[in-house]
């Protein structure tokens, strides 16, 4: 079997370790979301176990040891650097969104929140956003549209309420 590791995605988790998904849930709760087909179709070949954690609120040291704990591996020391995010809200994100999609939402009408925010993005002009609220920190959506140039940022609103804003630049 291979290594797990904090890079490892988390579609290679559940196609390479039977009972992963179970394994998942039962260290977090949070990850019940992979009893969703569309997500383990979709955002789990892009969420890493590091985004993962921060999906889950977990440290992305303690979700990768319990991981390998879980599979017969032993557990290893990262050097992670803290990234508590104490960042202000920049400017533009405090302006109201043209487009509000609710991840979730997307989810349970078994859609792809990934390609109907790309699709919703095309809608806007730029120095618009767009706010996706989710019941999570939707760390690989993020990294993806970063990825594209996009800007992002994330507010949390009590225990179980994110929204993200992305600019069309």
């Amino acid at each position: 079997m291979k290594e797990i590791k904090i890079d490892t995605t988390i579609a290679d988790l559940l196609n390479n370790y039977k009972g992963m998904k179970d394994i998942l849930i039962g260290i977090n709760p949070k990850f019940k979301k992979l009893n969703n087909p569309i997500l383990r179709r979709t955002l789990a070949k892009l969420a890493t176990v590091k985004q993962a954690a921060i999906i889950g609120g977990m440290k992305p040291e303690d979700l990768l040891n319990q991981l390998r704990v879980a599979v017969g591996q032993e557990p290893i020391s990262l050097d992670l650097e803290d990234e508590t995010s104490t960042d202000e809200i920049p400017a533009w994100a405090e302006q109201k969104a043209v487009i509000e999609l609710n991840a979730n939402e997307l989810l349970d009408a078994d859609k792809n929140p990934l390609a109907e925010v790309s699709k919703a993005l095309k809608k806007l002009k730029s120095a618009e956003t767009l706010a996706l609220i989710s019941d999570f920190k939707p760390e690989p959506l993020i990294e993806e549209f970063e990825k594209q140039g996009l800007q992002t940022a994330t507010m949390q609103e009590g225990e179980d309420r994110f929204i993200t804003k992305i600019l069309k630049i």
